[in-house]
């Protein structure tokens, strides 16, 4: 679930085979499955970013949504380089709220030539370790 417009949602869900995209929204079901439905949230390190999962996390953690099972957070690179030192603290607070974070460094590639399959020759570490981990998480369930 992506927390703002242009976290990575889309992106994830087309990496992620068998994942779908929830358009900013938690998931809902009438009977959702047993330990819920799982969900990664995506959101990128900028403000507005960190500001929006925060805010995610928060609904999460207070129970205002049932039958989710949040399997963590992904905070996905909003420019190359390092985080600010405002930027790097928040993001430090924001992923205390989480079960698990995942940070995603910048792609250049993808500001021309967006990921199309399930294909992790190329990819990051950091990305193929959260694809694993995830697969992982889901298949324990």
């Amino acid at each position: 679930m992506g927390t703002h417009g242009g976290s990575g949602e889309s992106t994830f869900a087309t990496l992620l085979s068998g994942s779908l995209e929830s358009h900013h929204t938690w998931p809902q079901s009438a009977s959702p499955p047993p330990g819920g439905i799982p969900v990664v949230l995506t959101a990128r390190t900028s403000f507005h970013g960190l500001d929006s999962s925060r805010s995610a996390l928060t609904q999460w953690a207070s129970g205002a949504v049932p039958g989710v099972e949040l399997l963590g957070l992904a905070l996905v690179s909003d420019a190359p380089g390092k985080l600010p030192k405002p930027l790097k603290d928040f993001a430090h607070l924001v992923e205390g709220g989480a079960p698990r974070t995942w940070r995603v460094p910048w792609i250049e590639q993808w500001r021309t030539d967006p990921p199309t399959a399930p294909d992790q020759r190329g990819m990051p570490t950091e990305l193929r370790k959260l694809i694993k981990s995830v697969q992982a998480l889901i298949l324990k369930r």
